[in-house]
């Protein structure tokens, strides 16, 4: 008799169903056996029945199959996941970032005194609030800066100032100095001058008619 081909649905007798479920069950773990065997395949098989009892085949161990696998998936599937993760992750700060520049763009825009037609007095009244505060920090600000110039202008006057005065010493002491050497000179030269009329033999010549003619020299006195 030809065996009929099974429909491939849940069978709805309860003893009919455990039956086949025994025969199957064994029938799958003996091809797993044989896979492992024939192929040298690492296999593991887990099989619960209806009732929750456990049914399981590893040609190595269970556990260690379960460990393959899990390292298997982790290497090949969860760089996809986190890659997915990261893109929608990066989707949602993109969108949240435009966001906020649309927001800021039409501060920006209220604040320089455009767009103004679809505020409320409430929005405008704010609006001129931020300015009042704004021009109050700005010229906080630029007092501030004119404090520092003043600071460091009286700083460069102070610097100038001393440097001026070291030239001025520098110039009066050199000049003292050529006064005192000048001054010596002239007493040097006056010693000399001194010194030079102690000396008493001073003869003074005068010719009278032809020159060359010893006679008519007449000799002047010595200077006593």
């Amino acid at each position: 008799m030809v065996r009929g081909k099974t429909q491939m649905r849940r069978i709805e007798n309860t003893t009919s169903r455990q039956v086949t479920f025994s025969k199957r069950r064994n029938g799958l773990l003996k091809k797993a056996f044989e896979l492992s065997v024939l192929c040298d395949a690492e296999v593991g098989l887990i099989i619960f029945s209806p009732r929750g009892k456990l049914y399981e085949f590893a040609s190595s161990s269970v556990p260690e199959v379960i460990e393959r696998y899990k390292r298997h998936t982790k290497d090949k599937v969860q760089p996809d996941v986190n890659q997915s993760v990261d893109i929608q992750n990066n989707k949602q700060e993109t969108a949240s970032l435009m966001k906020k520049i649309e927001l800021l763009e039409s501060s920006k825009r209220k604040l320089l005194g455009e767009g103004l037609g679809s505020c409320s007095l409430e929005e405008v009244q704010q609006i001129e609030k931020q300015l009042e505060q704004s021009v109050t920090t700005i010229r906080a600000r630029k007092m501030q800066v004119f404090r520092e110039q003043m600071e460091r202008l009286k700083e460069r006057e102070r610097a100038l100032t001393a440097e001026n005065m070291m030239l001025r010493e520098l110039k009066f002491g050199g000049d003292e100095e050529r006064g005192k050497s000048s001054g010596e000179k002239e007493r040097e030269v006056v010693i000399c001058i001194e010194g030079g009329s102690d000396k008493s033999d001073v003869e003074t010549e005068l010719f009278i008619g032809q020159p060359h003619h010893h006679d008519s020299r007449i000799r002047r006195p010595e200077w006593s």
